[in-house]
């Protein structure tokens, strides 16, 4: 869906995490390569890793583990990822450059803010709670019985959570994931231009509306 109202006009604001809110590619490239190491399989490279991102960690390693879930070692390989990083994912991860300030006035102004992630729970609330504490109202990651992004299911929860009325929400991501994910939950979407895609392939997927850096979300905003 395209946002039918000025970018600053939403009262609830639903963000993507990694590639949107955080860079956080250089940690999971380390722990992806960490475990495909220890288990004795080729490491992947940095562009690599940023084509696999997107739809959760197990899809990440499905991705760069050779043979995907086919591989005798997946479930070994994968539980090491996800250990490797649960202790390393602050290593280099930060919010991307006026990250703070736009969530900042966000909040300033009384509009509501929550996170939906593919990345599991744990990490996800871990990270939110390290880098924005109260500015971030509702972090959602992937967890038992809630489906994952491009299902609704993470943006339902924190919609529900904050009690936010979806008629005034935007969804706020930097892939075809999140595309989709706005268009399943009928909310409008905007795409941002610094993440894990570009907009050539943001287009091919969908996106229509696209900001080149977060002050346009709160610019002339009162």
């Amino acid at each position: 869906m395209q946002p039918t109202r000025r970018l600053t006009d939403y009262d609830t604001y639903v963000f993507d995490l990694d590639g949107t809110l955080l860079s956080t590619l250089g940690d999971l490239a380390a722990s992806t390569n960490h475990a495909l190491r220890a288990n004795g399989m080729p490491e992947r490279t940095l562009d690599e890793v940023r084509r696999f991102v997107g739809n959760g960690v197990k899809k990440l390693m499905e991705r760069a583990i050779p043979g995907g879930l086919g591989n005798p070692l997946f479930e070994k390989t994968y539980a090491d990822f996800r250990e490797h990083y649960l202790h390393h994912n602050l290593d280099t991860t930060r919010p991307y450059p006026g990250i703070m300030e736009m969530l900042t006035d966000l909040r300033r102004r009384g509009k509501r803010v929550a996170v939906v992630s593919n990345k599991f729970y744990a990490a996800t609330a871990d990270l939110c709670r390290h880098f924005f504490g109260p500015l971030v109202e509702v972090a959602i990651g992937e967890r038992e019985g809630i489906r994952k992004k491009p299902a609704p299911d993470t943006v339902n929860e924190a919609l529900s959570q904050l009690g936010a009325d979806r008629a005034t929400a935007v969804y706020i991501g930097d892939s075809d994931v999140d595309v989709m994910t706005a268009f399943n939950s009928h909310i409008p979407c905007i795409s941002v231009l610094w993440g894990f895609r570009d907009r050539d392939f943001l287009v091919a997927h969908g996106a229509n509306t696209f900001i080149s850096s977060p002050e346009e979300l709160t610019a002339n905003g009162s």
